[in-house]
């Protein structure tokens, strides 16, 4: 998976965090599956093109992840936080959207990130 760096546009300043870009459909199948652990500064960001609603599980995902569902223009829609590692339980985007960041279960709270807040990278259009 290729690493890069996005940033966070929150009320509280700007953070920069690490990604792996899970790009392909076997990077996408795989995400963060069997992993044991994830930095706050850490992520994966899943791009989907076109727009669309998504849904993801944590199926053989031994951590709790905050899940941030990020519309087109790179605003963030919704965040759906620790969620349950190992479980098969739909998680949906709730509309169309452009990609998902993954994170370290409470990540988001810690980072101080919300619903409405921006992420910067390229793979969003800025309006």
């Amino acid at each position: 998976m290729r690493h890069d760096t996005l940033t966070l546009v929150t009320a509280t300043g700007e953070k920069k965090i690490d990604i792996e870009l899970a790009a392909s459909m076997e990077d996408q199948m795989r995400g963060l599956m069997f992993r044991t652990s994830l930095a706050d500064t850490n992520g994966m960001l899943f791009p989907y093109a076109p727009p669309r609603e998504l849904t993801m599980w944590m199926k053989n995902t031994y951590i709790p992840l905050d899940m941030v569902f990020i519309r087109p223009d790179g605003i963030i829609h919704r965040i759906e936080v620790r969620t349950e590692p190992l479980s098969e339980k739909v998680i949906s985007s709730g509309g169309d959207m452009a990609a998902v960041l993954e994170l370290a279960g409470g990540a988001a709270e810690r980072l101080g990130l919300k619903a409405g807040d921006r992420v910067d990278y390229a793979l969003f259009k800025k309006q």
